[in-house]
């Protein structure tokens, strides 16, 4: 599993990074594969498309590691392309780095380029050509988002992989682990907020958990909210139940109260509405509605326009949910 690196004040997403194939949790039909490359010491260039914190990082350098050894570091370029995002970084400093033939081997270099959706469009073309021209020297591991913002000359070019979010189970063994290490002490109510706060997003999960053990050796739900600044589902679900009893001055003071609180938006605490409605005592209809209702206010929100009254909007809507139907 996960090894504690030495550093005892280093981020624990680094010190708990897996060190060999079979310490990632999830994505297993990605793993497999990726490991027939480097074991076979061939590997095509390769687009790991997916949202936040399930992999895609700690699986490049894994290939890096294993493919080159100890040499990994001379033959390895990573770039943040949305920090590095123009066409002269292509034809710069990548260039430059494919054009001379690894260090202490045969096999090609490896250029990594996270959030790679961020390159700009005349960058990518460049990098089109580059991927052709130094196929012999260089493999490219391109990391995004979205393989859609992605030119197609390059994702023809490539082996996509596509990442999903992490299930609940694999987080928990994530944060069980990283506990157990770190001798931490956490309720099992605490452990089922904090995979529900991180959404499958395993960096987020562990980032909490550090936060919280700053706190104390012992974690509890209140600390693991506190810290997502997130309200509790318990008190989200008690505004809207408010406004479902037709009791919109309480319901509207209930949910400032939340937001003053946790610190929350009015983007923040519409998503924590939108996971909740599902658990209220309404027909499928009255919550289908609901969810159109959600994505309507959202939509203004980030349009610019005003997040509290759009909220108690939101609210008056639900006052009157059962007679529209």
């Amino acid at each position: 599993m996960f090894m504690p690196g030495e550093a005892a004040n280093s981020l624990w997403i680094e010190r708990y990074r897996p060190k060999e194939f079979s310490e990632i949790q999830g994505q297993q039909h990605i793993i497999k594969r990726l490991e027939a490359f480097v074991k076979n010491k061939n590997i095509p260039h390769c687009i790991f498309s997916g949202p936040a914190g399930v992999g895609k990082t700690s699986v490049s350098l894994l290939i890096a590691k294993k493919f080159h050894g100890e040499n990994w570091h001379q033959n390895f370029l990573e770039l943040n392309a949305s920090d590095q995002r123009g066409i002269d970084t292509v034809r710069t400093i990548i260039k430059d780095f494919c054009r001379t033939k690894s260090i202490g081997t045969d096999l090609p270099k490896l250029i990594f380029l996270d959030e790679a959706d961020a390159l700009t469009k005349e960058a990518q073309h460049s990098l089109r050509r580059m991927m052709e021209q130094y196929s012999e020297t260089s493999r490219f591991l391109i990391s995004c988002n979205y393989s859609s913002k992605i030119i197609d000359p390059i994702q023809s070019r490539c082996a996509i992989f596509r990442f999903k979010p992490l299930e609940r189970e694999d987080i928990k063994q994530i944060l069980l682990y990283v506990a157990k290490n770190e001798k931490l002490d956490i309720d099992a109510d605490a452990l089922e907020s904090m995979i529900d706060v991180s959404e499958g997003d395993a960096r987020k999960a562990e980032n909490i958990l550090q936060s919280c053990a700053s706190l104390g050796k012992h974690i509890t739900k209140k600390h693991v909210f506190e810290i997502a600044s997130a309200a509790e589902p318990k008190e989200v679900i008690d505004v809207l139940t408010l406004a479902l009893h037709k009791d919109f001055q309480k319901a509207r003071s209930k949910l400032l109260d939340v937001m003053t609180n946790h610190g929350l938006s009015g983007i923040d605490i519409i998503k924590q509405i939108h996971k909740e409605i599902w658990n209220l005592p309404l027909t499928d209809r009255e919550k289908v509605n609901l969810i159109e209702k959600c994505g309507e206010t959202e939509f203004r929100m980030v349009e610019g326009s005003d997040e509290y009254v759009q909220l108690e909007a939101f609210l008056a809507f639900l006052t009157v949910v059962k007679e529209e139907l």
